[in-house]
């Protein structure tokens, strides 16, 4: 006989920083996982988790929102420059960074205050925010299939009879619902949606779940869209989280972290996509 591997339990964690749930090498959490998957690839995955990159001014706006609807999350530095062209403005900008803190501003500010009272004041996402609710827990669990350890992080768990609501608040150029479906195709949405409300039901053990994503335009006058996912992108998701979890315990029992074409005798070849072949087909060569 032989013994029973043991299990780690699921975990919650509240108030966790950020910082220490994203430096975590013993799971992997669902940005990790869409790395894994075209476009992306396991040697490009294992690379940038190994070699983070330095905070980009393009999520400040992001990360701020967060913080003035959520009530928690990286503290708000308000530099008063109309622009980083000084000197004196990057060395406070580079100050705050190195102190942990979001950087603005006076103008981006102002932004973000328009963001968030856009969103408090929505008749949808509005009572979504407000209440009681938990922001940003961190959750644990082991997936009973390949073993690996996984990790999500919701922006909102709000508690309702019967029910945990996870609410996603993302900042975007276009909340239009046409552009959202486009944000959650390239952006693989729809493997996130999966993936916490797996985590969720792993660790909170919830009568029901739903998942439900808030974008908001980092544009006057800041039009939002609410929407929950379909069953089947859902499913779609949850499938594609499968997969980029089978690679994960692969690359990670053999050390082996391959590129998109993997070692191979032949040189692939390629073509166009195949919408286009159709279109072009048509087109010249009938």
């Amino acid at each position: 006989m032989t013994a029973a591997v043991e299990v780690e339990a699921p975990k919650v964690i509240d108030g966790l920083p950020a910082e220490d749930y994203h430096a975590d090498r013993t799971s992997i959490s669902s940005s990790g996982l869409r790395a894994l998957l075209p476009p992306g690839c396991p040697a490009q995955f294992k690379y940038d988790r190994e070699h983070p990159a330095a905070p980009k001014k393009e999520f400040d706006l992001g990360h701020a929102v967060h913080t003035e609807v959520l009530g928690v999350g990286e503290p708000i530095t308000v530099l008063d420059y109309s622009t980083y062209l000084g000197r004196n403005a990057k060395e406070a900008r580079n100050e705050a960074r190195a102190n942990g803190q979001v950087p603005l501003l006076r103008h981006e500010y102002e932004q973000v205050q328009a963001m968030a009272d856009a969103v408090r004041q929505h008749p949808q996402a509005g009572p979504l925010f407000a209440g009681q609710g938990i922001a940003e827990r961190s959750m644990y669990w082991t997936d009973p299939a390949t073993g690996v350890r996984c990790r999500v992080r919701p922006d909102w768990l709000k508690q309702l009879p019967g029910l945990t609501l996870s609410v996603d608040l993302k900042t975007t150029k276009d909340a239009s619902p046409h552009a959202v479906q486009k944000a959650i195709r390239d952006y693989a949405y729809h493997q996130q949606d999966a993936l916490y409300t797996d985590g969720i039901w792993a660790c909170m053990q919830p009568e029901d779940v739903r998942f439900v994503f808030v974008f908001v335009s980092k544009t006057p006058p800041h039009l939002i869209t609410v929407r929950e996912l379909k069953d089947q992108e859902r499913e779609i998701g949850r499938a594609r989280n499968d997969r980029a979890l089978r690679i994960y315990a692969d690359c990670t029992a053999s050390g082996e972290w391959p590129d998109w074409t993997g070692p191979v005798t032949e040189i692939p070849q390629i073509g166009l996509p195949s919408w286009d072949v159709i279109r072009q087909t048509e087109e010249y060569m009938q």
